[in-house]
């Protein structure tokens, strides 16, 4: 069984940067499809980003295309997630999870981190 840890989180003005990382041990994280999934304060948790482990295919939900980026290392078992030009609306608890696929349903993910807060001020 996979486990994960995010780390990266952090307070970052508005235009900054983050580069988010979710570290695997159990398992090699290629075997999996990795989302990145947010949560701010009274709202659902939605989809961020998805690698699959397949073909390293990615996906991005709309509010981040073009200012995310997913990418995976296998040497160091992490799947990273870059994060430019933040806004005050990207504020929220980040998690990655591990799953057969990617999917923009949370519940195909089976395996979850703790979760890291990023925090953007204006």
């Amino acid at each position: 069984q996979v486990q994960l840890v995010e780390s990266g989180g952090g307070l970052v003005q508005a235009g900054g940067s983050l580069r988010l990382s979710c570290a695997a041990s159990g398992r090699t994280l290629d075997a999996y499809a990795i989302g990145w999934f947010r949560q701010a304060p009274g709202k659902e948790r939605e989809g961020v980003s998805c690698i699959n482990g397949s073909d390293g295919s990615t996906n991005y939900a709309d509010s981040v295309k073009g200012r995310f980026t997913i990418s995976r290392d296998n040497a160091k078992n992490t799947v990273y997630l870059q994060m430019n030009s933040l806004k005050p609306e990207d504020t929220a608890v980040y998690y990655c999870a591990a799953g057969p696929f990617c999917s923009e349903y949370e519940g195909d993910f089976g395996i979850w981190g703790q979760g890291t807060q990023v925090t953007v001020s204006s």
